[in-house]
């Protein structure tokens, strides 16, 4: 809906409507082809609505679902005549409602009830809006606190206790990672920890054919991790 209550459709044919008004010179009603002969001037109907293409939404803003609204513009009357080519002058010079010229169809006509006459079809971009999320409110005044960071120590050992040497250990997401000693030794820095909502640091392993992952506890002082030989 716009802001003064409209709908899509309601608020492109008022928007056409003004423009036609100041294009042709008068205003232009909005209803069906006129079959009474002493009608005069112009009239607008809309046709029918069509698809436009979509764009994908991400995150929390909904993108808006587009399409398109087809409005038959035809005369009523000679006396339309005129006012049917200031507008046709109009939407050829300004460029802002392309027309087409197509409909000019006898079922279009045999659908109204009304004569075959000089018309234009006018495709007008509409949309729905959609409403973002209101955040909810907050309860609690904030409260900003600084993180630790600690240092990760401990070693990379296989069966039977056997030191793995040259295993890269990194931290996913972060720039740090390091390669382990010759005694399978490594220390890792840059962990953030919240001692109030302690949680495993999980690192990320890699070498002789290994690629594994292990969850550790930042609280221990020699952290020691197994791995398995892989199996064929």
């Amino acid at each position: 809906m716009s802001t003064d209550g409209r709908g899509p459709i309601e608020t492109a044919t008022a928007e056409l409507a003004a423009w036609l008004t100041s294009a042709a010179g008068e205003p232009v009603p909005i209803g069906p082809p006129r079959t009474d002969g002493d009608a005069a001037g112009l009239t607008l109907w809309p046709l029918d609505l069509r698809p436009a293409r979509q764009t994908r939404s991400s995150g929390v803003v909904r993108e808006p679902y587009r399409f398109t609204v087809r409005y038959l513009l035809c005369v009523s009357g000679p006396a339309g005549l005129p006012r049917l080519d200031r507008v046709l002058t109009a939407a050829t010079s300004d460029g802002r409602y392309p027309v087409v010229l197509e409909a000019g169809d006898a079922p279009l006509w045999s659908a109204f009830g009304a004569a075959p006459r000089p018309a234009l079809l006018i495709d007008v971009p509409a949309q729905v809006d959609h409403p973002t999320p209101a955040a909810p409110p907050v309860l609690q005044p904030l409260r900003l606190r600084q993180l630790e960071v600690r240092t990760l120590t401990g070693r990379v050992v296989g069966p039977e206790d056997q030191p793995l040497a040259a295993m890269r250990v990194e931290l996913p997401a972060t720039a740090s990672a390091v390669r382990t000693g010759p005694d399978g030794r490594f220390r890792i820095g840059g962990v953030p920890h919240d001692p109030e909502h302690p949680a495993p640091v999980r690192l990320r392993l890699s070498g002789r054919g290994l690629v594994l992952t292990a969850d550790v506890d930042a609280g221990e002082d020699d952290i020691v991790i197994v791995c398995a030989p892989p199996t064929h």
